[in-house]
């Protein structure tokens, strides 16, 4: 009967502490998200800030196309409004049509060689590429980050536990399809290096 007694009372505690590793190991994860989410959010919103003045930058020229521009401004406003919203759906898209302004934004300033020449907008430039860059490194980070929520949420046995705590599957961040490829600005402005 003791022997009984302790096995069962044995069963109950490994059971509960392998419930107990699971519930850490899952709030782990959805910790791991979070912090995914905050390095692209940084880096959307330093992007937001850097995006005016190059903007700004290319006003100067009047001659430069203003549709252009104003395609690029209404572009990162709907990815901030997406950003502070959390909406990673609309922020996919925007950052999709951002993108695609700023690859026409840059195809224009191939045709003023004083703005390719600015050294203020080449400094711009270097800045707002390597921001792209980074965040296309971030969101591989991110979506990896869901991609392991995702797994544990629903694989048996975290399941249950996930359940019985509410944890849930968290969104991926993807762009419109027509969008997928980033802005290569090495490519675009290859010409910037070259002496003239």
């Amino acid at each position: 009967m003791l022997a009984l007694t302790v096995i069962v009372l044995g069963s109950i505690l490994l059971a509960l502490f392998y419930g107990i590793s699971i519930y850490n190991s899952l709030v782990q994860i959805k910790h791991n998200v979070g912090a995914a989410w905050s390095n692209i959010d940084v880096l959307l919103k330093q992007r937001h800030d850097e995006l005016p003045k190059l903007v700004e930058t290319c006003r100067q020229y009047k001659e430069f196309e203003q549709a252009t521009l104003e395609r690029v401004t209404e572009a990162r406003n709907r990815v901030q409004q997406a950003r502070e919203s959390h909406d990673l759906p609309a922020l996919g898209l925007a950052e999709g049509v951002l993108r695609a302004g700023l690859g026409q934004l840059f195809a224009v300033v191939e045709a003023y060689p004083e703005l390719k020449a600015n050294e203020h907008f080449s400094q711009l430039l270097q800045r707002v590429s390597a921001l792209e860059d980074a965040i296309a490194d971030r969101r591989e980070l991110y979506n990896d980050s869901v991609n392991i929520n995702n797994v544990r949420v629903e694989q048996f046995p975290d399941s249950i536990v996930a359940g019985m705590y509410k944890f849930r599957k968290a969104q991926f961040l993807r762009f419109a399809d027509s969008e997928k490829s980033d802005v290569d600005f090495k490519t675009l402005f290859g010409a910037m290096s070259e002496p003239h």
